[in-house]
């Protein structure tokens, strides 16, 4: 019986190489990191979004770590002694004490209270942009729904982040933003009150409250945002990330750069950008200087109080809403003044984007796997959709500054007011119109540049006294841009009755679905074939013309006209 002896490998000499390979042999890491580092992806500028969200989040991080260290999370009332001078001698709580005292005499507090406030501001703009960005694309579709859902959830979980910190150093503003919320939950019906008394440990302010929202902000709403992250980042790897349409790209590869070490790369530079920019805002762009506004207390409420503009939209719809839908039924407050604006509007906002994913591919009747995004002029109905949403949350965003607008450009509020309430019903609406518009003649332009060309400024006399224009034919990138895509038509259904008259059943269900569908892909324009190119193309002694660069411009009528030789 004979033996081998496998052939001896060399040995890590450096002390990081035997690190490595001692946890190579009893993991079998290296693997992965071999599979990860020749990863492809693929290069876009507009993929960068998701990383400042990414970035801002870490300097969150390492910004609250310090906070942490000095933030005193009690309502126990004490008297301050200490900067600035016209907060000396007051009666306020540690938590705003502490907080003044963080900033004014803890060395580099006030800035790291800035840069941590900032990068909130930058950390829940970087979500919702990168959110678009999927949104228009068509990035959501299978099989990136689960993420799709992630992303939402970490939207959300990123404006509880937001609100609980807002809240925490107990202030005038803060303190009304609380207020606002005691009276939504109480303006729920039957419960309202019971989860009042739950949440603010009795009767409001109470004095849990504080410590609450402090835990939840450094605790709970962290750990569950570093998990989504990590679930989003490994869904993002084991789908394969998504490209833009061109040429060479399909579904079934991916064109771009290896992970390391031209991504890593870029993504590292990105932190350093994120970092540096935060940093320098934090240094010299002052944000919530909680000592012009006081310790809580709930009678000073002036103009100027608003909310972190992710905010602004809940407090726009509730100015928005006429305070006479107030009932009270069988001794019970129904108070629609505060429901609709507070629970109902922001629900139907946020369900209309957790579900859309799912109702396109319903009305599309698509179950394919989709690796190349959609330019949003090929998809004018969702590109409708989307800016209609962003218009109505851009208004009820500005009605959250009515009082703001009222006093800069001396308006009355109320003329304010209803030119809002006129403007949320209209505005998404008409932009919804408009862009679907605009994205239907972006698609025929598109079209005629594909059979026609590009202009040249070119024009021709033949020898019968014929004029053209000659047009420089697009290379084949550019034509395959503008033609690779899928106009989906509205669903066909089976018939109501089958061939013995019996009524389909779900036949109501199906008609339902297919007026949908029509109201998504009824207007569509198609892509050119193959067919019309070459039919568009046969111009017989024109096709002899070959554009010139450089050739001067004729012009027609009066003024003379070269001749091409």
């Amino acid at each position: 019986m004979s033996t081998t002896t496998p052939p001896a490998t060399a040995e890590p000499t450096t002390p990081v190489g035997k690190a490595a390979d001692y946890l190579d042999q009893r993991t079998k890491v290296g693997v992965l990191a071999k599979q990860l580092v020749r990863k492809v992806f693929p290069d876009h500028w507009s993929f960068m979004l998701g990383e400042i969200a990414l970035w801002s989040f870490i300097v969150l991080i390492l910004s609250g770590f310090f906070l942490t260290m000095f933030f005193e999370p009690s309502m126990a009332l004490t008297v301050y002694h200490g900067a600035p001078a016209t907060m000396d001698g007051q009666l306020m709580s540690a938590a705003f004490a502490s907080t003044l005292d963080m900033s004014f005499e803890v060395r580099g507090g006030l800035l790291m209270r800035q840069i941590h406030h900032w990068s909130a501001l930058i950390f829940l703009a970087g979500i919702v942009v990168h959110m678009m960005r999927v949104f228009f694309t068509g990035a959501f579709r299978k099989p990136r729904e689960l993420n799709w859902l992630v992303g939402m959830t970490m939207l959300i979980l990123g404006l509880g982040a937001g609100f609980t910190g807002y809240s925490l150093p107990d202030d005038v503003l803060s303190g009304n933003g609380l207020r606002i919320t005691d009276g939504v939950v109480k303006a729920i019906p039957v419960i309202g009150s019971y989860m009042s008394y739950f949440i603010f440990g009795g009767e409001f302010p109470g004095e849990h409250i504080i410590p609450r929202l402090f835990t939840l902000h450094i605790l709970v709403i962290p750990a569950l945002l570093l998990a989504l992250i990590g679930l989003h980042l490994f869904l993002m790897v084991l789908n394969k990330h998504t490209q833009y349409p061109g040429g060479g790209r399909t579904d079934k590869n991916v064109v771009g750069y290896p992970a390391v070490p031209a991504f890593a790369t870029k993504m590292g530079g990105n932190f350093f950008i994120v970092f540096g920019i935060l940093a320098l805002m934090g240094g010299t762009m002052a944000i919530n200087n909680v000592w012009n506004y006081g310790p809580y207390d709930p009678s000073p409420v002036s103009a100027g109080a608003q909310p972190d503009w992710y905010m602004l939209f809940l407090e726009g719809s509730l100015r928005l809403m006429p305070g006479q839908t107030e009932y009270v039924i069988g001794g019970y407050t129904l108070s629609l003044n505060v429901l609709i604006p507070a629970v109902v509007i922001p629900g139907l906002l946020f369900t209309f984007l957790f579900v859309y994913p799912f109702i396109e591919a319903r009305v599309t009747g698509d179950r394919r796997e989709h690796h190349v995004l959609d330019r949003p002029r090929n998809v004018p109905t969702r590109t409708g959709l989307g800016v209609a949403f962003l218009t109505a949350f851009i208004i009820l965003a500005l009605a959250g500054s009515n009082d703001l607008i009222a006093t800069h450009f001396a308006m009355s509020i109320n003329d304010i007011t209803w030119a809002f309430r006129i403007l949320l019903f209209v505005g998404p609406w008409f932009a919804f119109w408009v862009t679907k518009r605009i994205c239907l003649g972006l698609q025929r332009k598109d079209r005629e540049l594909v059979l026609h060309g590009h202009e040249t400024g070119r024009i021709v006399r033949f020898a019968n006294g014929e004029y053209i224009e000659v047009h420089k034919p697009l290379d084949e990138q550019e034509r395959w841009l503008r033609v690779n895509y899928e106009a989906h038509k509205p669903l066909e259904i089976e018939p109501a009755t089958d061939a013995r008259g019996v009524r389909r059943k779900g036949y109501k269900k199906d008609r339902r679905w297919q007026r949908l569908s029509r109201f998504f892909y009824e207007d569509r324009v198609e892509p050119v074939t193959p067919a019309e190119l070459a039919a568009a193309h046969s111009h017989g002694e024109h096709d002899a013309l070959e554009p010139q660069h450089g050739a001067p411009e004729l012009v027609t009528g009066t003024r003379s006209v070269e001749r091409e030789h």
